[in-house]
């Protein structure tokens, strides 16, 4: 029973869609193959649901694609600036430009984002994510990964320009 779920936290953790005790029914998608069954779900927006998601052995309950948070609002492309410090929350650095319509200029802007990071993902710094928008999960977290691109700076060369427009 215990030994199918990866248990981390003091209270015993498990997903709530899922009867451990016995035979699971046919509610939602619940794969078992002789390990017991696992509820995972496909978010839609053209996202694929990671094998991790899939196959894997966490519980959480703020993961879009095993829990029951919903993606709805914006969704928002980034680079991973903090990572690791924060239990299973990153900070997600956007880049854009502003005009400045007396100079006929642009002038460059950042924002911050905290965001969940779900177990099915495993990001470093200076990777490339993207974000969508949820229900309030914490003070300040409002966004959930729902994708990693991987390494965006990393992949350029030297001498080259890092902001992009979008």
């Amino acid at each position: 029973m215990a030994e199918t779920t990866q248990q981390t936290e003091k209270a015993f953790q498990k997903q709530q869609g899922v009867f451990i005790a016995g035979h699971a029914k046919s509610l939602g998608k619940k794969k078992g193959k002789g390990k017991g069954a696992r509820f995972w779900k496909n978010i839609g927006l053209g996202f694929r649901t990671p094998k991790e998601a899939i196959e894997g052995n966490y519980v959480d309950k703020h993961c879009p694609f095993t829990g029951d948070i919903s993606i709805r609002g914006r969704l928002i492309k980034g680079v991973v600036r903090s990572a690791g410090k924060m239990r299973r929350t990153i900070t997600i650095r956007r880049d854009y430009l502003h005009y400045i319509p007396k100079y006929n200029r642009y002038e460059k802007r950042h924002a911050m984002y905290p965001a969940h990071l779900s177990p099915a993902f495993r990001v470093k710094e200076g990777d490339s994510v993207t974000i969508g928008q949820c229900r309030p999960i914490s003070k300040t977290v409002r966004f959930n990964v729902v994708e990693v691109a991987g390494a965006a700076a990393a992949s350029a060369p030297k001498g080259v320009k890092l902001f992009n427009k979008f």
